[in-house]
């Protein structure tokens, strides 16, 4: 179920912020599935991806690039990344405000690597 409330837990952000720009900023994933697991949030409040400004994408970007470059700085375990977005309930979204998972992978962590997000699907990772 998508939290409902008039409150949004990413407006009202009390945690640390790992890097912020104009438009964005970076929070270690609150339930993370690895170590590093990060979410880079748009300030503007807007629950659609596709509703996100060229300037919100720009300064998206930026951050995913600088978080990026830290992880890998403090852990050279990881060796790539996925990154993902959960948009609309049915696509598994929770909170109805835009944000990006930035998750670090490590040689290993799972069986099989190909395929990626594709697992999403049962069945669908593997061609």
């Amino acid at each position: 179920m998508p939290i409902e409330t008039t409150a949004c837990i990413f407006c009202e952000m009390d945690r640390l912020k790992l890097a912020e720009n104009e438009a964005a900023f970076v929070i270690e994933d609150k339930f993370p599935v690895v170590v590093g697991h990060c979410l880079i949030i748009p300030k503007r409040h807007f629950a659609n991806y596709f509703e996100i400004t060229s300037k919100e994408l720009a300064a998206v970007h930026e951050l995913i690039l600088i978080t990026k470059n830290q992880l890998t700085e403090h852990d050279p375990s990881i060796l790539g990344f996925n990154i993902g977005i959960n948009q609309g309930i049915d696509a598994g979204q929770t909170v109805m405000h835009c944000h990006i998972h930035l998750i670090p992978r490590r040689k290993g962590d799972v069986a099989e690597p190909r395929g990626g997000i594709r697992h999403l699907i049962p069945g669908k990772g593997f061609y």
